[in-house]
C-alpha cells in the first residue's frame, strides 16, 4: 500500500508540474506575440491616421523611411521608377537627404538626373525629390517625374530659337535688298535685279508663315470635327497640279496608280496640304529627268482597312542617321538644297501631325542615292466600306444559285468559273483623275 500511495503521489506531483510548465509556455507565447517585432514596424498600422490614404491619391512616387531608412511605405509608382528595391531607397542621394532631414528636421528639395533602369541605354530620367519629416520617427519622400516636361521644354525652346533664326534670313535678306535698290536707284537693271530677289525672299517668308499657321492649326484643332469622305484620287490630283510647274521645270515626270475609288475619312484640307507636302518634297529632293509615283491601295488591318498612299522620288535618299529625325521641324538632310527651293523644314512635321490627328501614321523607306518612299496610312472611310460591303452582298445575291435556276439575267459567273471576285493583278492599277506629265 506505501508503495502504490507513493506512485500515485509522485504522479500527481508529476501532472502538476507539467500543468505549470504548459501555463507558463502559453503566457510567454502570448507575450512574445504582443511585443512588436522589426516587420510589424514596417506595415501600415505605424503611419499616422490618414497619411496611407493620401499617398495613394498623390501623383507623385511616395516612400516612406522609418529610423533605420527602411522602406515603410511605398507607392506602385516609386517601384516602377527603381527607387525602391529589396526594401530599400536605391538611390543614394535621396537616401542621404532623408537622413539630414531625419537630423535637423528641414524640408529638403533637389533635382536629379537618374539612369533609366535596364541596359542604362535611351534618356535619363530627371526627376525633383522633396523630403519632409513624417511626425517623430519616419520621413517622407516625394520624387516627381520630369522627363516629359523637360522633354517638351526643349522641344518649345528649339522651337522659339528655329522660327527667329528662320524668320531673321529672310527679314535680313529683304532689308539688305531694299538698301541696295535705294543704292542702284539711277540703274535700272540693277533695281530690276534686285526686286526679284525681294520677291523671293517675300514668298520665302509667306510660305514660313503659312506653314506655322498650318502646323498650329494641325496640332490644336480637331479635324474630326468637320470630317467627311474625302476621296482619294481627287487628293492625288489636287497634289500633282500643285506641284505640276516644279516637276515641269525640272523635267520630272508625275504619275499616280493604284486602287480607284478609295475614300479616307478626315479634313480634306488638312488631307490635300499633308499628301501635297509629300508630293512637293519629292518633286524638289529629285534630280532632273527622273520619276515621281504616287500609288494608293487598300490593306487589312486587325482595327479595320487602311488606306495607303506612297509617294515614291529617285532622289538622293535619306540616311539612316536623318531617317529618325525628318519630321521634326525645321530639321532638313540637306540645308543647301532646302533653302534653294525655298523649303522651311516644317512640311513632313505637318505630315507627321496630320496623319496622327486622323488615327494613321507616316512612314518612310530610303536609301542613299536610291530615293525614297513616304507612305501615309489612314482609316478608311466607314461609308466607303459599308458601299463595298453593300457591293459585295448585290454581287453575290446574283450569282446565288436560285437566280440560275430562276431564270436570272446571266450576270453571274460562267459555269466552272470561281464565284468569288478575283483578285486584281496588281495593287497599283492606273487611277483615271490624275494626269502624267510628259
Amino acid at each position: 500500500m506505501d508503495v502504490n500511495a507513493a506512485v500515485a503521489a509522485a504522479a500527481a506531483i508529476a501532472g502538476v508540474l507539467t500543468g505549470v510548465i504548459a501555463m507558463l509556455a502559453f503566457r510567454f507565447s502570448e507575450r512574445e506575440q504582443k511585443r512588436p517585432t522589426r516587420t510589424s514596424l514596417h506595415t501600415d498600422p505605424v503611419l499616422p491616421p490618414g497619411v496611407d490614404t493620401v499617398l495613394s491619391v498623390l501623383r507623385s512616387s511616395a516612400v516612406v523611411l522609418d529610423e533605420a531608412d527602411a522602406v515603410v511605405k511605398a507607392s506602385s509608382a516609386a517601384y516602377a521608377l527603381g527607387l525602391v528595391r529589396g526594401g530599400k531607397l536605391s538611390v543614394e542621394p535621396m537616401l542621404q537627404m532623408a537622413r539630414d532631414t531625419r537630423r535637423d528636421g528641414e524640408i529638403r528639395q533637389v533635382e536629379l538626373d537618374l539612369p533609366r533602369r535596364g541596359t542604362g541605354r535611351g534618356e535619363a530620367l530627371a526627376v525633383s525629390a522633396r523630403v519632409a519629416p513624417l511626425g517623430s520617427r519616419l520621413v517622407l519622400l516625394l520624387v516627381e517625374d520630369l522627363t516629359e516636361a523637360r522633354r517638351i521644354e526643349a522641344v518649345r525652346r528649339d522651337f522659339v530659337a528655329n522660327v527667329s533664326h528662320e524668320l531673321k534670313t529672310p527679314v535680313g535678306a529683304l532689308s539688305l535688298l531694299s538698301e541696295a535698290v535705294m543704292d542702284a536707284s539711277d540703274d535700272p537693271e540693277a533695281v530690276e535685279r534686285f526686286a526679284g530677289r525681294m520677291q523671293i525672299e517675300a514668298t520665302r517668308l509667306t510660305n514660313l508663315v503659312q506653314e506655322l499657321i498650318d502646323l498650329s492649326r494641325v496640332q490644336n484643332d480637331d479635324p474630326l470635327e468637320d470630317a467627311e469622305p474625302v476621296r482619294v484620287d481627287e487628293l492625288v490630283a489636287e497634289a500633282i497640279d500643285r506641284c505640276r510647274h516644279q516637276a515641269g521645270t525640272k523635267q520630272i515626270t508625275m504619275a499616280a496608280g493604284g486602287t480607284a475609288d478609295l475614300r479616307v475619312w478626315g479634313n480634306r484640307g488638312q488631307l490635300a496640304a499633308a499628301l501635297g507636302n509629300l508630293v512637293e518634297n519629292a518633286v524638289n529632293y529629285s534630280p532632273a529627268r527622273t520619276r515621281v509615283g504616287i500609288a494608293a491601295r487598300r490593306i487589312n488591318a486587325p482595327g479595320g482597312d487602311l488606306i495607303e498612299i506612297a509617294v515614291t522620288d529617285q532622289g538622293i535618299g535619306i540616311s539612316d542617321k536623318d531617317k529618325e529625325r525628318v519630321f521634326e521641324r525645321f530639321y532638313r538632310v540637306d540645308p543647301a538644297r532646302s533653302r534653294a527651293t525655298g523649303g522651311t523644314g516644317l512640311g513632313l512635321a505637318i505630315v507627321k501631325h496630320v496623319a496622327a490627328s486622323h488615327g494613321g501614321e507616316v512612314t518612310v523607306w530610303s536609301a542613299e542615292g536610291q530615293g525614297s518612299t513616304f507612305t501615309l496610312r489612314l482609316p478608311e472611310a466607314a461609308a466607303a466600306r459599308e458601299a463595298r460591303d453593300r457591293d459585295r452582298a448585290r454581287q453575290h445575291s446574283a450569282t446565288d444559285p436560285g437566280d440560275e435556276a430562276g431564270g436570272g439575267t446571266g450576270t453571274g459567273p460562267a459555269p466552272g468559273q470561281s464565284r468569288t471576285a478575283s483578285p486584281q493583278s496588281s495593287p497599283y492599277e492606273p487611277l483615271p483623275a490624275p494626269e502624267v506629265l510628259p
